[in-house]
C-alpha cells in the first residue's frame, strides 16, 4: 500500500501524460505567480516603507495584460492638487 508516484507511473503508464499536464500546470501558475510579485509595478508586497504605492505607478504605461485603444491623458485639476499635497 506504500507505493511512491514513480512505482504507480511505471505500473500504470497511461497516467504518465496526466502527470505531465498538471506538473506543467503547476509550474506555469507558480512562474506567473512570482513574475507577478517580481515584475509588476501593481503589486506590493511590503506597504510599511510607502504608504501610499499607487503615487509611483506610472500611468503611461499599461497595467494590463491587454490594452485596447487605451491613451491616458494627465487632468490639469488633479496634476495641481498633487502639487499642492506635497
Amino acid at each position: 500500500m506504500n507505493r511512491s508516484i514513480f512505482q504507480t507511473l511505471k505500473t500504470k503508464r497511461e497516467l504518465i501524460p496526466l502527470a505531465g499536464i498538471l506538473s506543467m500546470a503547476a509550474i506555469g501558475a507558480f512562474s506567473f505567480s512570482v513574475y507577478s510579485l517580481i515584475g509588476k509595478s501593481d503589486v506590493m508586497i511590503n506597504k510599511s516603507g510607502n504608504p501610499e504605492p499607487w503615487e509611483n505607478i506610472d500611468p503611461t504605461k499599461p497595467q494590463k495584460l491587454l490594452t485596447i485603444k487605451q491613451k491616458w491623458q494627465p487632468i490639469e485639476e488633479l496634476e495641481d492638487v498633487k502639487k499642492l499635497m506635497k
